[in-house]
């Protein structure tokens, strides 16, 4: 969370063509004297951030909360007023539409999430989405008309942190899952993910993955340092990394901690602590290695007792599949080498990504004709725009934000 970068820039993308062999080819012309109106994005990111506001600054828009429901509802006014025709589809998957001026040409998308994290940062997700009613409102105040239609996407469940998996709504959207396995995502509580989006409101009839993209565009903050370290002000996303999520279960004996000699112990977190270091040094022993162990519980929790059962996850990432498996390989080898052992179970793959290279290098010229220093970035987190690349030309941009 932080300061966002919202430039006066110019209105670059040209939105008048769909097919990908000529992305450029008609970048710059027709709309180059728009200019985005970086102070109303600025004060729209701010009004959208008073739905859900914490009191750290950040929000809480969970994904089918309530709050979620008042921001999807703030979304629906605004698009309203600017003749945009609204369209939900099953998974809850909310678009606004403007029609262009020729009906045979497929949409280009633009648009993230507005669901948040708990305790959330105001402009994750939602600067994407804001971004693409911004455009819709620079295109009316011109009275201008793409041939293009354009359509403004809110995708459900991005951040999956009440119903996993994470991007859920897109990941229906894009065949990674059913319809069956979207709609049934379950919350700890036991609250049912298609029974939410009826309570809210936004349970939609149009069928989730059929609806035609003929380009995706999402804008979102870094969600890292690398950007606003350089001095930076966009980053051309090449691809993101691929991600790697585990469960693993340690299970050893419990037992006194006085009475209990050393060398007779079966102690579940004593081989925890090894592996949790031995996971932080597989991925610092390579560049764009990263891995994490969030969360970590242990029984009987008392601090008396030899741990007698420790369970944690893993998250490691890569940019390159093959380099993953070797990090989960050792991984694994670790695990099993200790005493005593840790079962690792992966519960989830995303491979690595890499965004269609015509879209890439648009996004790249534009910035650079607009006099805006750039620089391609890799992409540490997930987003909607992996599972939309494997249905549409697809590209990210990365704005810097303030300690991240």
């Amino acid at each position: 969370m932080g300061t966002a970068w919202t430039p006066r820039s110019r209105f670059e993308l040209n939105l008048t063509r769909t097919d990908s062999d000529n992305v450029q080819s008609e970048y710059h012309s027709g709309m180059t004297d728009f200019h985005v109106d970086g102070t109303r994005l600025w004060k729209t990111l701010h009004q959208l951030a008073e739905i859900g506001a914490t009191e750290a600054g950040g929000v809480a828009r969970v994904a089918l909360t309530d709050a979620d429901r008042a921001g999807r509802d703030q979304f629906v006014e605004w698009v309203t007023e600017l003749e945009c025709s609204v369209h939900i589809d099953r998974m809850g998957n909310l678009f606004a539409r403007r029609e262009g001026t020729d009906p045979n040409r497929d949409p280009v998308v633009i648009g993230s999430h507005l669901d948040s994290q708990p305790t959330g940062g105001k402009f994750d997700g939602a600067y994407g989405v804001m971004v693409g009613l911004e455009i819709l409102r620079v295109l009316s105040d011109h009275g201008h008309l793409t041939a293009a239609p354009i359509e403004v996407v809110s995708w459900t469940n991005e951040e999956g942190a009440r119903f996993p998996p994470a991007m859920l709504g897109s990941g229906v959207f894009g065949g990674e899952f059913s319809l069956e396995e979207g709609l049934g995502a379950t919350a700890q509580d036991g609250t049912i993910l298609v029974d939410e989006l009826t309570r809210i409101g936004y349970s939609g009839s149009d069928p989730c993955g059929d609806r035609p993209v003929g380009h995706y565009l999402e804008p979102h903050i870094e969600q890292g340092p690398i950007l606003e370290a350089s001095a930076t002000s966009v980053g051309i996303v090449t691809g993101v990394q691929g991600i790697r999520w585990y469960d693993v279960s340690i299970r050893g004996v419990e037992s006194h901690a006085g009475t209990t000699p050393m060398d007779r112990r079966s102690d579940a977190m004593a081989s925890a602590a090894q592996l949790i270091t031995t996971v932080d040094r597989i991925a610092k022993s390579r560049p764009d290695g990263r891995s994490t162990v969030g969360v970590i519980t242990s029984t009987p929790s008392s601090r008396n007792t030899v741990a007698g059962t420790v369970d944690l996850t893993i998250d490691l990432r890569h940019p390159d599949a093959e380099e993953l498996s070797r990090m989960n390989d050792e991984i694994v080898e670790f695990a099993n080498s200790l005493n005593p052992p840790a079962s690792v179970n992966q519960i989830w793959y995303s491979p690595p990504v890499k965004f269609d290279a015509d879209v890439v290098d648009a996004i790249r010229d534009s910035a650079t004709h607009s006099g805006f220093e750039s620089a391609d970035i890799v992409s540490g987190a997930g987003h909607d725009a992996v599972y939309i690349n494997r249905v549409a030309p697809t590209g990210m941009l990365f704005i810097p934000c303030e300690d991240g």
